[in-house]
């Protein structure tokens, strides 16, 4: 049996008494992590490793037991080691719901099998978001930096994972878009025999695309405010605003009325394109400092206080739904920050923060003061080491 890597946890009281935590991590030939059998402290820890040794590998080896699938967008088969026949990943999880979460992926097959408390879940999606936790990483400025697609994904990932609700509309919604489309793209048929055939996805495509826009403006609406003081007190001195870019405005008993009229009346144009433009797959959020886009006109730092302030948000929601603190795991969060931005918002998560913390930096004295009472871990070459 391997060796375990750990240490003590806190005393009973401490930060991250009483949350949800990891307790075991089980990790095997996931990226260059060959093998690690990791006991984690409550409180939680600080990584320590040269940039391409394996930090955020390791992250994102915890976070895929709660997204189940790769937090910066890899196939399956590129998680694999070099040389390995597939990955498996286990976790066991101190005061939630569940008490374990293991996912094992074959190279060969490309086929992944789920593991919750000893039992396969009827749906794999039954298993997303086994525990609690929030991922901040310097490449959350592409978030806000990048295309509609980002965003539109940090809002679905949010609001999926704390509603089962929401969750199936976004199946239904995605497998109704799919079918309609490849009857938009059909060959051999004409025109008025594509379009009756997209025809007949577009009520499914109505009802559920309702449901994510209303569940969208109502976390909109319960958020807009808080993103604005997070940034005010990470240091922004223009108002920021966040809000929903939709084509559909109607209200929200008449959404799926006017889906399906606006599904209707741009069906010839999708059929001579071969692809919907009409629905929620289309929408933005929309982020502004000022009466400026922070993605064509902030500067680097804006743009980063935005995705953090995006971050603080999804926690906030965690909260709300599950009313425990999540895991807060930080990729180097500081990283092109400068001092004033980043003390401001070491001080919004010490003022907040109760739960588990893993940080991932490249040197000891990238650790802020106030996260210095983690125990300390090393990573060399994918090998984790206690210090």
């Amino acid at each position: 049996m391997p060796a375990v890597v750990g240490v003590e946890g806190v005393a009973p009281g401490a930060r991250g008494a009483g949350y949800p935590a990891l307790e075991q991590l089980s990790i095997r030939t996931f990226r260059n992590i060959q093998r690690a059998d990791l006991a984690f402290p409550t409180a939680g820890v600080a990584v320590v490793g040269e940039n391409g040794h394996g930090k955020t590998n390791l992250l994102e080896a915890i976070y895929y037991l709660r997204l189940l699938r790769s937090m910066r967008g890899a196939r399956d088969v590129d998680l694999v080691t070099f040389g390995a026949d597939g990955f498996h990943l286990g976790a066991d999880l101190a005061r939630t719901g569940r008490r374990s979460v293991a996912v094992g992926f074959e190279r060969a097959s490309r086929r992944k099998k789920v593991v919750v408390d000893g039992a396969p879940p009827s749906r794999m999606s039954e298993a997303l978001g086994a525990f609690p936790a929030v991922l901040f990483s310097p490449d959350d400025a592409a978030i806000v930096a990048g295309p509609p697609s980002g965003r539109r994904r940090f809002l679905d990932i949010t609001l999926a994972l704390t509603s089962s609700r929401y969750l199936g509309a976004l199946e239904r919604y995605r497998a109704a878009l799919v079918r309609r489309n490849a009857a938009l793209r059909e060959h051999g048929v004409s025109k008025a025999a594509a379009a009756a055939r997209a025809a007949v996805w577009e009520p499914a495509l109505a009802e559920s695309g309702a449901a994510l826009t209303r569940a969208r403006r109502t976390w909109l609406a319960e958020h807009a405010s808080g993103y604005a003081e997070l940034c005010a007190s990470i240091g922004e001195r223009a108002p920021a605003q966040m809000r929903l870019e939709s084509a559909l405005r109607a209200p929200d008993d008449k959404l799926e009325e006017a889906l399906a009229a606006a599904l209707e009346a741009q069906r010839p144009i999708d059929v001579a394109r071969g692809l919907t433009h009409s629905g929620p797959h289309r929408d933005d959020l929309a982020l502004t400092i000022g009466d400026r886009d922070i993605r064509t006109y902030g500067s680097a730092g804006q743009q980063r206080t935005a995705a953090i302030a995006l971050r603080l948000l999804e926690a906030a929601t965690l909260r709300r739904a599950t009313g425990g603190e999540p895991v807060v795991l930080l990729d180097d969060p500081f990283a092109e920050l400068d001092v004033r931005r980043a003390g401001c918002i070491l001080d919004l998560l010490d003022e907040s923060w109760r739960g588990q913390t893993v940080l991932a930096v490249p040197r000891e004295t990238d650790i802020p003061s106030t996260l210095r009472r983690l125990e300390r871990w090393r990573i060399v070459d994918g090998e984790i080491t206690t210090r």
